[in-house]
């Protein structure tokens, strides 16, 4: 009998920021890693003989937490690879749900007709899928193995093998949460479900004390999307917004760097805005009435998709001392570094790649 678990990569990127990856290389987040070393506690002292993974960063970061402690070399598959998404590709789910309402809503539940430009089918992703999970299992009788992929592969995966149609996938087989572990049987002809998106290691107290970042109601949450600030026209909507952020004196509001802002529907709720130096954040606010909703985290995931590709390996924004932005930038990543002026002080978020998982 060959034992598989088939794992979830930890949060990522577009996880937070609600953007659909695909095939998209994106990081993990600081969450992304407390799950990692979760799972390396939960699988601490379990017998693995191979770890199996998804050539792209984010699941190739996850099974290091198995694969390391046990100096074993990852076995990287490209057919474990996410969806790809075709033009969906780096969009946020906010303009997925705003331009394409019905394909949104076939992707998650009727898995069986959506089709979008430049993507592969959830028909196709499962054939390869489950090829190539058939084909590890058949490599290895008798052994116990891991295998990362991830979210929706996974949920196609599994209906499949309990003979869920595609039609009723998206009614019949959820999306397990990030690192959630699910465990199968291969008795040399049949892979058999045993169990399914277990989290467990996820509710210990030790993984909880560190949770700050309210969860998400689901990972396909529409959120936010986002169009270029049109200046002249919209200063005066800029400089409203920008009021409502903030308690007393809210920052200049000098408009003259780019801009974006993030509407959800067609109400604006949030203003991002670069400065000139590389990676540079100059302002970031979201109306007091639309808080803790995670849109916040949305305005630093465009803040990453816009300095990234033009080389940049962190964000930087100045804050005064004391206020109570530090509690939020800190949630998200960044670290307090040098001085920047009186009473005010740098603070940096790496957003780089680290080259050990970056194929």
């Amino acid at each position: 009998m060959t034992t598989i678990y088939l794992i979830r990569h930890a949060e990522a990127e577009g996880n937070l920021y609600r953007i659909a990856q695909g095939q998209d290389d994106s990081i993990l987040t600081d969450r992304g890693w407390r799950q990692v070393k979760a799972l390396e506690r939960r699988f601490d002292g379990v017998q693995i003989d191979a770890v199996y993974t998804s050539d792209l960063y984010r699941t190739r970061a996850t099974a290091s937490a198995l694969y390391l402690p046990r100096n074993l070399t990852p076995h990287l598959v490209r057919d474990l690879r996410e969806i790809h998404v075709g033009v969906w590709e780096r969009r946020t789910w906010g303009e997925i749900a705003r331009r394409w309402p019905d394909q949104m809503s076939d992707f998650s539940r009727r898995m069986d007709r959506w089709h979008m430009e430049g993507a592969e089918t959830p028909a196709q992703v499962l054939e390869r899928a489950l090829g190539a999970v058939q084909k590890i299992a058949a490599e290895n009788g008798g052994k116990t193995v891991a295998v990362f992929s991830h979210g929706y592969v996974i949920r196609l995966l599994l209906a499949n093998l309990q003979g869920v149609s595609l039609r009723d996938t998206g009614d019949k087989s959820p999306t397990g949460d990030n690192t959630a572990v699910s465990l199968l049987e291969w008795d040399g002809e049949t892979l058999r479900v045993v169990r399914q998106n277990d989290n467990s290691h996820l509710l210990t107290p030790e993984y909880l004390s560190g949770e700050k970042v309210r969860r998400r109601a689901s990972g396909l949450e529409p959120g936010l999307y986002f169009a270029p600030l049109r200046l002249p026209e919209q200063e005066t909507l800029a400089a409203e917004l920008t009021a409502a952020s903030w308690e007393g004196t809210p920052p200049d509001p000098d408009f003259g760097g780019p801009a974006l802002a993030g509407y959800l529907g067609e109400e604006p709720v949030g203003l991002l805005r670069f400065g000139p130096a590389e990676g540079e954040i100059t302002l970031l606010c979201v109306r007091r009435d639309c808080r803790r909703q995670g849109f916040g985290a949305q305005l630093i995931g465009q803040a990453v998709y816009h300095w990234r590709p033009l080389g940049a390996e962190r964000l930087t924004v100045v804050l005064p001392e004391g206020c109570a932005a530090e509690g939020f930038f800190g949630d998200y990543g960044f670290a307090p570094a040098e001085a920047a002026g009186a009473g005010r002080r740098l603070w940096v978020k790496n957003i780089g790649f680290d080259p050990m998982f970056k194929s």
